[in-house]
């Protein structure tokens, strides 16, 4: 295709446009009127769309190229698309979403963009990948998922595991995804039978020993909690042994070497028998993991060659197998804290957060990645019988001390990143633009108790379990926690009041962290629209609606800094927080 060159007297006007779209209107040097920015956008949606050939080298100039209008009307300017320069994945990811018409313009290339990333940022995406096969009737992206696995085995493992998810509809697998599960199990076997001699073998080897791993906790279930389950899981894990190149699905880029065979531990839950168990492990990266399958295994039983290329890096690693659990909506969720956090650091925010790893690897079965050096904070009550800030006292020294200073330090820095993202990860049904800076937008990601809070050795606080989010909460979404958790003990840590220096720094690293994820608010929305079909209990029907409106997108910068710091404020010592800790505790013991 012939692309026309800038004509003449238009530098002036190609810079300036380069200028709008590069460096995106920020409010402070913008009219304060919202609606003011709503034409700026038009306008520069208008630009852009009328002089492709300007832009086209410009990534961030695609927002304002392909809009789900101009899609729609399948406009002959969708052409330059063939020549537009590569985005993020997750921005192409959108086009096989609800958001966008199926357009075969936007589908090639959306493959162009994906065909140039590297096995382990497509791993990222796998959730979106297979459910863009959903949306795609053109087969693009079935076209793509099969010729990436032809190139990696690691990424046919994890479309397997994820497809054998996705087939179904449950955690039983008694209900079929009437949309892709013949679609799903015909590419299954189409990646499996592609597999050679030696990438055959590396198959079964995987997923011969995760069967026999998560065998074990149907045989627990047999078992009532106490003694005899504990001996049980200990007597099942004797009988597994590690086989050569085996890895934990959450973590392809190192090999088992090991396992601990007295680590084996039932979860709390007696229906379902969730039991943890922990491996020693080589770290050795994805592609290296990629090479030795490949050759058979002969490399990684050659200690030298690890020590000559420096990749002896072994370590004891814990894990979590469940059984009769969905944790699709947990992978949902820390794949948004893991892009949280990326986006964090690109900032240069000093925050904290730590995404932990989870796959789906059948329905109802799920391999999670355990936080180190952690307790919950459930845990720390039953031991100590005092406070989170008593126990702070205790393990770093009274507030003068250096040691605790760099603990309150660490755990303001993964309060505020958490408190953000939690209230991100939330839906409201009360919440119009109008109302939007006058109160609050209900509850943030739901039951935070503090069975799901941990604890590190330096002070960080981390969330775990992911059961609850966006539109569905424990006691009939009832939203009956504040936006932010904030006991009492987590303000002592903190300072003690809302006046003190700590507490300040805290609510203004909230705010800076807020401000820095705004603008990535379409990736947060594509991430999810592309699950909205799965049958995931948190969508009842409003999710992206009420997900952009947490964004506060209409708002000026200084106007969602003033809401965020308002959101703290509701959120100090709020009894519903202590209410519904009560609650916990009387309903299944977990002190607080």
């Amino acid at each position: 295709m012939h692309f026309p060159q800038p004509r003449q007297g238009m530098r002036l006007g190609k810079m300036k446009l380069e200028l709008m779209v590069v460096r995106p209107p920020r409010s402070q040097w913008l009219p304060k009127s919202r609606r003011s920015s709503e034409a700026l956008r038009r306008e520069v949606t208008r630009l852009v769309q009328a002089n492709p050939d300007l832009v086209c080298h410009i990534p961030e100039a695609l927002a304002y190229m392909a809009t789900p209008e101009f899609v729609l009307e399948d406009n002959p300017g969708l052409s330059y698309l063939q020549a537009w320069a590569p985005v993020s994945p997750v921005k192409v990811l959108a086009f096989f979403s609800r958001l966008y018409s199926p357009h075969p313009t936007t589908a090639q290339y959306a493959v162009r963009v994906l065909s140039s990333c590297p096995p382990d940022v497509l791993m990222f995406y796998i959730p979106q990948l297979a459910q863009a096969v959903r949306y795609d009737n053109m087969g693009y992206m079935r076209h793509f998922i099969l010729s990436s696995a032809n190139i990696s085995t690691l990424l046919t493992h994890q479309f397997v595991w994820n497809m054998r998810t996705n087939m179904y509809r449950d955690e039983h697998g008694n209900r079929r995804d009437p949309d892709l599960h013949d679609t799903f199990a015909a590419m299954i076997d189409t990646m499996v039978n592609n597999l050679t001699g030696k990438e055959r073998h590396f198959y079964e080897t995987e997923f011969g020993f995760l069967a026999k791993i998560t065998a074990i906790s149907g045989v627990l279930r047999q078992y009532p909690k106490g003694p005899l389950r504990k001996q049980a899981c200990l007597s099942e894990l004797a009988k597994i042994r590690v086989l050569q190149g085996s890895y934990l699905p959450s973590s392809p880029e190192a090999v088992i070497v090991d396992l601990d065979y007295s680590s084996g531990a039932p979860m709390q839950s007696a229906a379902k028998a969730p039991f943890r168990a922990r491996f020693k492990v080589r770290t050795v990266g994805i592609q290296k993991v990629q090479e030795i399958a490949t050759s058979g295994f002969e490399e990684f039983r050659d200690s030298e060659f690890f020590a000559q290329q420096g990749l002896e890096q072994e370590h004891w690693l814990a894990a979590i197998f469940k059984v009769g659990d969905d944790v699709r909506q947990d992978m949902l969720a820390l794949q948004v804290i893991s892009l949280f956090k990326k986006i964090l650091a690109v900032a240069g925010i000093d925050a904290y957060l730590f995404p932990y790893r989870v796959v789906a690897t059948a329905p109802g079965c799920g391999v999670i990645e355990c936080v180190p050096n952690t307790a919950s904070r459930d845990q720390l009550g039953r031991r100590t019988d005092i406070g989170m800030y008593e126990y702070f006292l205790q393990k770093y020294g009274d507030e003068s001390t250096r040691r605790f200073q760099e603990a309150r330090r660490n755990f303001i820095k993964s309060m505020a990143a958490y408190s953000v993202t939690m209230f991100l990860l939330q839906a409201s049904s009360s919440v119009l633009p109008s109302s939007l800076f006058l109160r609050g937008l209900g509850t943030q990601v739901k039951d935070r108790h503090n069975g799901n809070l941990l604890l590190d050795e330096d002070g960080h606080i981390i969330h775990i379990d992911f059961g609850f989010l966006f539109e569905s909460s424990p006691g009939g979404n009832m939203g009956f926690e504040p936006d932010i958790k904030l006991t009492e003990e987590m303000v002592m840590i903190m300072g003690g009041k809302q006046e003190s220096e700590p507490f300040r720094w805290f609510t203004e690293l909230c705010v800076r962290v807020f401000l820095a994820v705004r603008p990535y608010r379409e990736d947060v929305v594509t991430l999810v629209s592309l699950m909205l079909d799965t049958g995931l209990p948190c969508f009842r029907g409003q999710t992206l609606r009420l997900l952009r409106q947490r964004f506060a997108p209409e708002a000026t910068e200084r106007e969602a800094a003033a809401f965020m710091i308002k959101t703290i404020n509701d959120s100090y010592l709020n009894i519903r927080t202590r209410t519904y800790d009560m609650i916990q505790y009387y309903q299944n013991e977990i002190p607080y």
